[in-house]
């Protein structure tokens, strides 16, 4: 039994929850909370998984709606430009990393030392780009290089 203490929904101010448009919610739902120990606490229409202090919201695709008009919401294709992704703070990256990958996470790179902090990346099921960072050298006041102009970089240190 779902308590509605664990939905996105606050008693005053406001919560920041992230939607993801997915192909197969029960794929993406079991992603998320396997890979993350979320806990599931709505299966569907939408699907809400709580992970630590946040929540992710899944649900398929669709056409404009009558609060959306000239909008289709679409998972990204393979190869698609990226424009938005989660970003997940870890205590210990080298743990969730091990964790993850003993999961079936499939990780673009190892955690990569970028001075400022230790990240990598990995793609969900519909191939959702999420960065998984440890903080470090920032928290000593050392800073990862820009690596140019951002059309050159990843537009993130």
């Amino acid at each position: 039994m779902t308590h509605h203490d664990d939905w996105p929904t606050p008693a005053q101010g406001l919560v920041l929850t992230h939607f993801l448009t997915v192909r197969d919610v029960a794929v993406s739902r079991r992603f998320y909370a396997e890979v993350f120990g979320g806990e599931v606490v709505l299966a569907e229409n939408p699907c809400i998984v709580k992970i630590a202090n946040g929540w992710v919201i899944m649900n398929p695709g669709g056409g404009p709606t009558p609060d959306k008009p000239e909008v289709t919401l679409t998972p990204p294709e393979p190869g698609d430009p990226v424009s938005a992704f989660l970003n997940v703070r870890v205590a210990d990256i080298a743990a969730f990393y091990e964790q993850a990958v003993a999961k079936g996470a499939r990780f673009l790179t190892e955690p990569i030392d970028r001075k400022a902090e230790i990240r990598c990346y990995l793609r969900d099921p519909d191939g959702h780009l999420i960065e998984v960072g440890q903080a470090t050298g920032m928290l000593e006041g050392v800073f990862a290089d820009t690596g140019g102009s951002p059309a050159q970089g990843d537009g993130h240190p």
